[in-house]
């Protein structure tokens, strides 16, 4: 069967490139999907500043359901601390050559120049004390230690580029205040940043978070050579009775501890690798399937022959599945190896968005290729035998004489099941009203996706009594190649249903997943445009944070009316979800009772004003979905992991453009910077207001810049928004491709009703006249069902997200992508129909 198989596998060229391009390219995307969603799961920072310790005590940086397996586990973007008196207990522990109690505080260096030198760590976490030295990698010290809050050490390169010599005097901002340092040592270790003495260090990281006194961020452990199994071991056991759940990290895990913000990314991977994993795998079995089903159609003669001599239905199915696989075998490999090469380009789109920390690298093994080429066997075997199930099961002289031919009558089944996916699609484009957010937008693109599968289900059912009314529309003095067009189209609704499907799941795909994206964007901008009262923003993001006390220079500047800061943080959201219990994160504002003459949120109940202590603000949707009304207490955790208890101040309206949820800047204290990220400015339109203020931000590292309509305050675009539009042109390129190799494939393949007209009378001229018609009419088909199964769920779009049964969108997203449709319709057909006619008829006849 095998050898078999292989030998009919080399015939009809153009439908072996078809399914073989389409196995190649499916089997890429694959394939990056899967590796974006591993790395999501198991990539690690490098350990940088931690590269010298053996081993590493850190306070949990993620959270999970109660027996929860860590299917739905939420990494926490912000540091979680451990008491300081641990760093003595950890050092009595046999093996352990030194303890080290690591702390982090905002800093950077301005330069003579009054540029800010950024450093190799982020500003918010780059300073530490003198001690944490011990952990990095081999370093090399020049001069000495820093003996008091006046001097600072740093490392070779950031010294180098602020041109800071030792003992020389320099400008250092450290935890929002600025101050000048002597320079007492130069260390040279690539991950060497800005280094005060250990109590300087401990003071200023309480002062950055307010109430973290006497903790530290983690505890880095050198070990004695050979020791480090048992002490290991001894550490845990020591930290068993330890509140908070502390774990130890050996050298394989240590960058989880360097930057927990770096390590929460990974969340950002696996929530694009969701996002692109259905409408990937839909795309890519449509794809595959499509031009299985081509190649199959090729090939009914020679099964229904095999049907003839004896074989089984099953032998016959099995013969088509083995030489699909045959073809899919050879264009898999290739395929799953070109997507990690793919995946990395995407990893450097994500970098260069701001949507991934340059320091996550993806995570490589084999596991995504294998997956993918699981999945696309599964694919190709079972399309390959959908396709020739009915020639298998036909007795031997039906599908010998229908082989030459189409059914004459489509498949009842075939039909209800696409309607079924029709209604189901439609029942999904109710998503966007009951969740107006990216993931309910989504459902969006779903049911186009799915409303143009069912299309092609049960298009056969539809395309033969369409093309019977327009044949009786026809006048009686038609030109030849029209009503030959027309009738070809009548005789052969399978063949052209599939073609219609292919054009209209082009169309379908653009509208509904451009649409969806730029229709998110719209209602976030118009949220925010709406919301947004203040006309500046000053924020100083290459310090970490705002300096301390320019809150109140800015409130007494002349002209200004009020001034309010703004940070953003991470909530941990608990709830049951079909009788389990879930946890989400969502992003939260952080505000004080100032704020609503800045920003309106549109409170529909409660009000902002008591936003003070342990209050918050919900969004309309997050009230709804806990149950929680003004006044209630709820619970949640914040960004270090940390739980408290919460009452309900105010419900808004405008979640989208602001976020689920709003923290009063009390509650906050000692779990985020104390450091304001932002600060809102409303004036009364003087240029006196904008001298004073641009006069007051003229220090450097400070940044005024005016709020203009979806930038400067609130949720910030959603990343998956942004990717999905950038992935969308890979899909749709692939796509393209995939239907242009189906229907050079299909045209080729009629060469034998080509040479049939040449044989009774008909011109070149003509037959090519018929075949642009059949095209002519196969477009317009194509669009008014594209057309047909996007109308609900894009209107249905409109009125969840703008209130208005339409999307948004560019105006020439749709004459541009029929027009594309169009052309590479006609494209495709033309040139294998002048190829078929530079063959005589009785050699194109001759030819099996």
């Amino acid at each position: 069967m095998l050898v078999l198989a292989l030998r009919m596998a080399g015939r009809r060229v153009a439908a072996l490139i078809a399914v073989a391009l389409a196995v190649l390219g499916g089997t890429a995307l694959v394939t990056t999907t899967g590796v974006l969603a591993e790395s999501g799961l198991r990539s690690h920072v490098p350990p940088g500043r931690l590269a010298g310790a053996d081993l590493v005590v850190a306070a949990p940086q993620s959270l999970a359901p109660p027996g929860e397996l860590g299917l739905s586990t939420v990494t926490l973007p912000e540091r979680a601390t451990m008491p300081a008196d641990l760093v003595d207990a950890l050092a009595t522990v046999p093996g352990v050559t030194a303890a080290v109690g690591d702390v982090s505080f905002p800093a950077a260096v301005v330069d003579a120049r009054g540029r800010v030198i950024p450093g190799v760590e982020n500003p918010s976490d780059a300073g530490h004390g003198w001690s944490s030295t011990v952990l990095l990698d081999s370093a090399r010290v020049k001069g000495s230690a820093p003996a008091g809050p006046g001097e600072v050490a740093l490392g070779t390169d950031l010294a180098v580029a602020a041109g800071a010599d030792l003992g020389d005097r320099v400008t250092v901002v450290v935890a929002g205040r600025s101050g000048t340092y002597r320079v007492s040592a130069h260390i040279d270790s690539p991950d060497a940043s800005l280094y005060v003495d250990d109590t300087t260090a401990l003071a200023l990281a309480a002062r950055t978070y307010g109430v973290r006194a006497d903790t530290v961020d983690l505890v880095g452990l050198r070990v004695a050579s050979g020791r480090e199994s048992a002490v290991h071991a001894a550490v845990q056991e020591h930290l068993r009775n330890a509140p908070g759940g502390l774990t130890v990290l050996a050298r394989g895990d240590l960058g989880n501890a360097v930057a927990p913000g770096s390590g929460a990314a990974r969340s950002v991977l696996l929530l694009i690798a969701g996002s692109l994993a259905g409408v990937t795998l839909l795309v890519v079995g449509f794809a595959v399937a499509g031009a299985l089903t081509v190649w199959i159609a090729g090939r009914r003669r020679e099964l229904a022959l095999l049907r003839a001599i004896g074989a089984t239905p099953q032998q016959v199915r099995r013969l088509a599945a083995a030489e699909a696989s045959a073809i899919a075998a050879v264009a898999a490999a290739p395929g799953a190896a070109l997507g990690y090469p793919v995946a990395q380009q995407f990893r450097e789109l994500l970098v260069d968005g701001g949507l991934l920390p340059a320091a996550l690298p993806l995570s490589v093994s084999p596991l995504p290729a294998l997956l993918a080429l699981l999945l696309l066997g599964a694919v190709v075997q079972i399309a390959a035998r959908a396709a020739a199930w009915r020639t298998s099961r036909m007795p031997a002289v039906e599908a010998v004489a229908e082989s030459a031919s189409e059914a004459r009558t489509p498949s009842a089944t075939r039909a209800r099941v696409g309607l079924l996916l029709i209604a189901a699609a439609t029942t999904l484009s109710v998503a966007p009203l009951l969740a107006p957010s990216p993931v309910g937008a989504a459902g969006t693109s779903m049911a186009g996706i799915l409303a143009a599968i069912g299309l092609a289900l049960s298009g056969p059912a539809l395309v033969g009594p369409a093309a019977g009314q327009l044949a009786r529309l026809l006048p009686r003095d038609v030109s030849a190649p029209r009503w030959l067009a027309v009738t070809g189209i009548q005789g052969h609704p399978l063949r052209i249903a599939g073609t219609v499907a292919s054009l209209a799941m082009a169309v379908v795909f653009a509208l509904t997943y451009v649409l969806a994206q730029t229709t998110v964007i719209s209602a976030t901008a118009r949220q925010v445009d709406d919301g947004t009262l203040a006309q500046l923003s000053i924020s100083a993001p290459q310090f970490g944070g705002l300096p301390v006390g320019l809150i109140e220079d800015v409130r007494t500047t002349p002209g200004v009316r009020s001034a309010a800061p703004v940070s953003t943080t991470t909530v941990v959201w608990s709830q049951r979800l079909f009788g389990e219990q879930e946890i989400s994160a969502a992003s939260a504002m952080v505000l004080t009772p100032e704020a609503p003459e800045l920003i309106d949120l549109d409170v529909r109940e409660g009000s902002l004003d008591g936003l003070s202590g342990s209050t918050i603000a919900l969004g309309e949707d997050a009230a709804r979905a806990r149950g929680a009304a003004v006044g209630e207490v709820v619970a949640l955790a914040l960004g270090d992991g940390v739980p408290v208890e919460a009452r309900v101040v105010a419900i808004y309206a405008r979640t989208l453009g602001f976020g689920p949820v709003v923290l009063s800047r009390d509650l906050t204290a000692g779990h985020s910077a104390a450091l304001d990220q932002s600060i809102l400015v409303r004036t009364d339109g003087s240029p006196q207001a904008q001298r004073g203020l641009t006069a007051l931000t003229s220090a450097p590292g400070l940044v005024l810049r005016r709020v203009e309509e979806g930038t400067g305050i609130g949720q910030q675009t959603p990343p998956e928004v942004w990717v999905n539009l950038a992935v969308v042109t890979v899909l749709l390129a692939y796509l393209l491709l995939s239907i242009a190799n189906r229907l050079v494939a299909a045209t080729a393949q009629r060469r034998t009703d080509i040479a049939t007209l040449r044989l009774v009378g008909t011109t070149p001229r003509q037959v090519l006249a018929v075949m642009r018609w059949e095209t002519a009419i196969v477009c317009a088909g194509a669009l008014v069902g594209a057309l047909a199964v996007c109308a609900v769920p894009l209107g249905l779009l409109g009125v969840a997200f703008l209130g208005r049964p339409w999307p948004a969108g560019p105006l020439w997203l749709l004459p541009v992508i029929a027009a594309t449709v169009v052309g590479l319709a006609f494209l495709t057909t033309e040139m294998p129909t002048r190829q078929a006619l530079r063959t005589p008829p009785a050699a194109a006849l001759a030819r099996p």
